[in-house]
């Protein structure tokens, strides 16, 4: 009896312990967001990773000093100066790591801190934003089709769940433009006492669009401006800080190569996973697709995104023009059943993925070098992680690096 006494009172002591442990770090945390004045949380779809770095570097070039948290491909702080710290996590990711970025980087000297939501679930996201962050200034930056297992089949649905990160008595800035979906925002925002500001892409002008040295895309840089207004900094201010910010390394880049024989324009889409976002990121391409061009699309296909890539079969036919699909990855027979089913010739596909298990040599012959015209537009989208779209990846770093190279020692040369 006596044993069963003294471990209770040491359970409970322990519990005790853990209790006032957790309550003292809640109260810590909570102090060192109300010494920061400007607190941005940044949700949606699509584009998170890219207008954290931009909001981060728009409030740097007015003099704010500000840190930064971006999760997408790259998981980083972007320190005061605008330099990547690059986040080493033991384990799979938690939102907790939005506390310990709070804890390691807010001072009495830090003006504002961005942070881009890591979380998807709705329940997640409201305690990212309730009991972590307290934005002062909350982001959707759209509402499109992913992750509807755990954000809800419809447009509604997933907008609603979006809506988990609004903050409280604050201001929301969005760029979606669906009118059925600004009805539930607008309504979720004043449920919390909140303003939404609604960015206007069409406000954004040609010359801003093209500062960038990637594509850059008119909704992003609307809601930065919009923010700018709120906070008082001139526009030609928040577009120097934009321009001057680090790029996400999942942002649309358009490289050139000469690969076997070939004029090679090299476009990685691997990060876009829904049908909006890459119908507009192909409108990007079209440039680049001339009569005398064969345009390639890569079909990139997950183990576990069986349904993306059912999705993206259907969309790679209905809604995209490549006079050649090429698949990686898993789903193959399935991928290719549907994409002759939506009437795309057999002779066009060229099966590349888990099958085949092909070598990056053999990718390159079968999706480069047999093309028919001297220039070739070749697109890699959705799902970024096969191994096939990883061979493509270090490919690409190889060839641009081997051109640097060459660049450099003709420099040399000639001087």
């Amino acid at each position: 009896m006596a044993s069963q006494i003294v471990f209770f009172v040491i359970a409970v002591v322990a519990a005790v312990a853990m209790l006032l442990r957790w309550f003292g770090e809640s109260l810590s945390h909570a102090k060192r967001l109300k010494m920061v004045p400007h607190r941005i949380h940044v949700n949606g779809i699509r584009g998170k990773s890219t207008v954290t770095r931009l909001i981060a570097g728009m409030l740097r070039e007015a003099d704010l000093v500000t840190v930064a948290k971006s999760t997408g491909s790259f998981a980083a702080v972007i320190d005061p100066d605008g330099q990547d710290r690059p986040l080493h996590r033991p384990g799979s990711p938690t939102i907790l790591e939005q506390i310990n970025v709070v804890r390691d980087w807010v001072t009495p000297f830090v003006d504002a801190i961005v942070m881009e939501c890591m979380a998807i679930n709705p329940r997640y996201q409201k305690v990212s934003e309730d009991r972590i962050i307290r934005s002062t200034i909350g982001v959707i930056t759209n509402v499109r089709e992913d992750h509807q297992d755990v954000m809800g089949e419809t447009l509604p649905e997933i907008a609603r769940s979006l809506m988990s990160s609004c903050p409280k008595s604050g201001i929301l800035v969005t760029a979606e433009q669906n009118p059925e979906l600004l009805d539930i925002m607008f309504a979720e925002a004043r449920r919390r006492g909140t303003s939404l500001i609604v960015a206007d892409p069409t406000k954004v002008h040609a010359d801003e669009v093209g500062a960038f040295d990637y594509i850059s895309f008119e909704e992003n840089i609307a809601i930065v401006l919009a923010i700018a207004e709120l906070l008082n900094i001139p526009r030609h201010v928040a577009m120097a800080g934009m321009v001057k910010a680090p790029a996400d390394p999942g942002v649309l880049r358009i490289d050139r190569y000469k690969i076997a024989g070939k004029n090679v324009t090299w476009a990685n889409l691997f990060a876009v996973n829904d049908r909006e976002s890459m119908i507009a990121a192909a409108g990007k391409l079209r440039p680049y697709a001339g009569e005398n061009t064969t345009s390639v699309g890569i079909l990139n296909n997950r183990t576990d995104r069986q349904r993306r890539a059912l999705q993206f079969a259907d969309i790679a036919v209905n809604d995209l023009i490549f006079d050649r699909l090429v698949t990686f990855g898993a789903y193959e027979d399935l991928v290719t059943n549907i994409l002759h089913r939506n009437g795309y010739a057999a002779q066009n596909i060229i099966n590349l993925g888990e099958q085949r298990n092909p070598t990056i040599e053999q990718i390159i012959e079968e999706a480069v070098a047999k093309m028919p015209t001297k220039d070739v537009l070749l697109v890699g989208f959705v799902n970024i992680h096969t191994h096939q779209a990883e061979m493509m990846l270090e490919y690409f770093e190889e060839v641009a690096e081997r051109d640097m190279r060459r660049r450099k020692k003709h420099l040399v040369a000639v001087a």
